[in-house]
């Protein structure tokens, strides 16, 4: 810093306006503005200022014949410099108007300057849109921060933040904090395990989320809670995931499934207009498990665009095409979608489609082009009766230049991998705005699912989701068949949040863990606290959970949720700014009793 100006007082220079918010109301009047340099131009005579804060950008014009000294010190800054502005604000000539900043119709001339802070040249501009590795971004958070686009999307989450607290008061929730360090139970990810120096050999977990306490505030009688808060868990990462991201957490007492949804349309049909203006239309539309797998291929369908996948197998049952039998032999399906228009791809494209299948489990896409009087190109066609493969164009509604693409195997890789082929399309033929929203329900999710590796029955939600009560006798006799009394809420093609109604009797929460292979006592040594619970009185509850950042990163049009957090983690869960994790001294070990193992 030893070549850059020195730093001036902010004595006497506190601003009078934001930058952003100037108007013509102001011409004329003097004014005080404090922000960074975000453009500097030097055109001889005249130095022209683009001064940013957080409400906006504002041009400050330095001439030599209003503020001299003013027009000296201009001479010095660049990029990023703090400084503080005193000057005239004026109309600007009709010819010269920016309309595209909110404050493009003015401009102030200033009369004196000082630099409250210089600043080395930044690794990146501080600008929308800048094309620089994510990486650099995070290394230097707080530039990426300074970017009018980051700030937009703080200001977003905190006006969403704002009204789901506002939306949850009038309608008598309490707000009620739960343990950051609290017991490790097995809820499904790994525990961010914290190691306690006055219990050595011990170790606290940082909480997956708050269901057990949030439970137990049902057992206490509080019978609305909420609750903005952070999680953790020690998982693989993506775009939508962090190691500690936030929930917006909800239990309610005395309520049946209705009464949580009902409640949830109006707090996200609010939120979009208040916040987006955009209207959601209600009710929301709810699919079963069952019927959002076999239609969408997904549990958590895009609703924005049709694409539905075509149950064929009917028309193949006794197919010249082994393929097609010997998978329905198998207990398979057959099941196809239609790409419109695309029955000119050449089978360079056709293989692309049929490699992004298989990465989804899928040995091949059979594919059929429609052509006129019968002319069809096809990878199968050859093999089947020609009555068989006017049914299978029929079933899909196949018209000449249509692309047929057809999958055969499990019924759980048919629908993995054909909604991705359905998705791919969506985005191919502009099925959808991108800038549309579209809310929907999917219920009635399995309650378990067969751990092949772990042959065992695990917990598709968690352990403490009520089966539907007309399932429930099933529960130890064919746990396969029973259904969750579970929820989740779908926006866009992305899970938003999920919930159910929860188990409140102790019975049958012992055979829900007996069902997922706990015995009596490792049921009762991880929580016992809970089952005890249970006995005093326990009344019906049921609540849900929204991923927040997901649901800032959705509202905002961005791809990642980085974008939304101030302070991410990379996909290796480390922060790049603060170089954390990191080692710690031997001391802090010993202290408690950690012997670190060497790879």
């Amino acid at each position: 810093m030893a070549d850059l100006p020195a730093a001036e007082s902010l004595h006497g220079m506190k601003r009078t306006h934001p930058c952003g918010n100037l108007t013509e109301a102001e011409a004329g009047r003097e004014v005080i503005l404090n922000g960074w340099v975000s453009r500097r131009r030097d055109l001889g005579g005249v130095i022209f200022v683009d001064l940013r804060d957080r409400s906006g950008v504002v041009q400050v014009v330095f001439h030599p014949e209003v503020g001299p000294e003013a027009f000296s010190r201009a001479d010095q800054a660049r990029t990023e410099y703090v400084l503080a502005v005193r000057g005239e604000v004026r109309r600007r000539q009709p010819n010269t108007v920016n309309p595209n900043i909110a404050t493009g119709s003015i401009e102030v001339y200033a009369r004196e300057v000082r630099i409250l802070n210089p600043a080395k040249t930044p690794p990146f501009y501080i600008a929308d849109n800048v094309d620089v590795d994510e990486l650099v971004r995070l290394k230097h958070r707080y530039l990426d921060l300074r970017r009018p686009e980051m700030q937009r999307n703080l200001v977003l989450r905190h006006r969403i933040t704002k009204h789901v607290r506002d939306f949850f008061d009038r309608n008598a929730f309490v707000e009620v904090e739960t343990p950051m360090l609290t017991k490790s139970t097995p809820e499904g990810a790994r525990d961010y395990l914290v190691p306690s120096r006055v219990n050595p050999g011990r170790f606290y977990a940082l909480p997956q989320s708050p269901q057990l306490f949030k439970q137990l505030l049902m057992v206490a009688g509080l019978e609305r809670y909420v609750q903005i808060v952070r999680c953790f868990r020690d998982e693989d990462l993506r775009a939508d995931r962090q190691p500690e991201f936030t929930q917006i957490d909800v239990e309610m007492s005395f309520i049946e499934r209705d009464d949580v949804l009902s409640l949830m349309e109006d707090l996200m049909s609010g939120l979009f207009r208040e916040v987006l203006g955009v209207e959601m239309a209600r009710p929301f539309p709810r699919l079963t498990y069952a019927e959002a797998m076999a239609r969408y291929g997904s549990d958590k369908p895009d609703l924005r665009f049709g694409l539905e996948l075509v149950d064929l197998s009917p028309a193949v049952v006794e197919s010249g095409f082994k393929v097609f039998a010997q998978t329905l032999a198998a207990g398979g399906q057959v099941k196809g979608i239609n790409a419109k228009g695309c029955g000119a791809y050449s089978r360079k494209e056709i293989d692309e489609l049929t490699n992004l299948a298989q990465t989804f489990g899928a040995r091949g896409v059979a594919w059929l082009s429609v052509g006129e009087g019968g002319e069809h190109r096809s990878s199968f066609a050859k093999f089947c009766a020609p009555a068989e493969v006017e049914q299978i164009i029929a079933r899909l509604e196949g018209q000449p230049g249509d692309l047929l693409l057809l999958i055969a195997d499990q019924p759980k890789v048919v629908a993995e991998a054909l909604g991705h082929l359905r998705l791919e399309f969506g985005r191919r033929l502009n099925l959808y705005d991108p800038n549309s929203f579209h809310l929907s329900w999917v219920v009635d999710f399995p309650l378990l699912e067969f751990d092949a590796e772990e042959k065992r029955w695990v917990a598709v939600h968690h352990p403490f989701t009520s089966p539907l009560p007309e399932d429930r006798e099933k529960l130890l006799t064919d746990p396969g068949s029973v259904r969750a009394n579970a929820y989740d809420m779908v926006l866009n093609g992305v899970e938003l949040g999920g919930g159910s109604i929860r188990i409140h009797q102790r019975q049958l929460q012992e055979q829900m863990f007996q069902a997922l292979g706990f015995t009596p006592e490792e049921a009762y040594a991880k929580f016992g606290f809970l089952l005890d619970a249970f006995e005093y009185g326990t009344p019906p509850h049921g609540g849900i959970a929204f991923g927040l950042d997901r649901m800032v990163m959705l509202m905002a049009g961005r791809q990642s949720i980085r974008d939304v957090i101030a302070f991410p983690k990379t996909a290796r869960a480390t922060d790049l700014m603060t170089e954390a994790p990191s080692q710690v001294a031997g001391r802090q070990l010993d202290e408690l009793s950690i012997q670190v193992k060497k790879s």
